[in-house]
């Protein structure tokens, strides 16, 4: 999939199977529909973890960086419906991360995704930028994949946390992030391990081990889908 825009909210998250059932009620019929009917907000998709019964992905693509800080979607952060304030607590070890689309390449929505969440060894952001995008557009076209695309988390200043945040609890926070999807997942499986193993990373530039997920789409919406309803 290619990017819709400049900037991205990533999200990883666990949901008790107890409280799966409603939250995909929820988050397909409400949390979603809000979110894309937010000015600057162009696509959302889910995804669910194919190595964690409980675990999620949530990418929302945005026209532009200072969406993130438009009143528009501070305003729906601070005022949660009542359902949204029902069901954040059960987002459990949430990881979100405000990004900027620092490379992006590909085209379309497919069925699988593996995400590579990995820091810049002091000193090496643009060694490892300038790698990491050669790879990902080498990537993009091959055959089984459809997109190649790589987020720098850069978190805007705030006050406060808003009151989504509160009722969740304190949010981790990733640094670099790559994104690697295709309609077959094997060959994304091979693609990471090969081209994304921790030894290729470090000769790049990362430093430590990068931590992988793997996920297979769930449900996707775009602000189109909904000024269509």
């Amino acid at each position: 999939m290619s990017l819709l825009g400049k900037a991205a909210v990533a999200m990883w998250w666990t949901i008790r199977t107890e409280q799966r059932a409603e939250f995909g009620d929820w988050h397909s019929h409400e949390h979603f529909p809000e979110r894309m009917s937010i000015a600057g907000f162009r696509r959302g998709s889910r995804w669910t973890s194919t190595r964690d019964v409980d675990g999620f992905f949530v990418l929302y693509e945005l026209e532009q960086y200072e969406t993130l800080t438009s009143q528009g979607y501070l305003d729906r952060l601070n005022a949660p419906t009542p359902w949204s304030t029902k069901m954040m607590p059960h987002h459990l070890n949430m990881v979100r991360s405000q990004c900027r689309v620092a490379a992006s390449f590909g085209g379309g929505v497919a069925t699988a995704l593996a995400t590579i969440r990995l820091s810049a060894g002091s000193g090496q952001e643009e060694g490892l930028s300038t790698a990491l995008t050669a790879t990902l557009r080498d990537l993009a076209s091959k055959p089984g994949l459809t997109g190649a695309h790589l987020l720098i988390t850069d978190t805007p200043q705030t006050r406060s946390r808003t009151t989504e945040q509160q009722i969740r609890g304190a949010d981790g926070v990733a640094d670099w992030i790559v994104l690697l999807s295709g309609y077959d997942p094997d060959v994304v499986r091979d693609a990471v391990s090969d081209r994304f193993s921790v030894s290729a990373l470090q000769g790049m530039g990362a430093q430590g081990e990068p931590l992988t997920g793997r996920y297979t789409l769930a449900f996707t919406m775009t602000a189109q889908d909904v000024a269509a309803a």
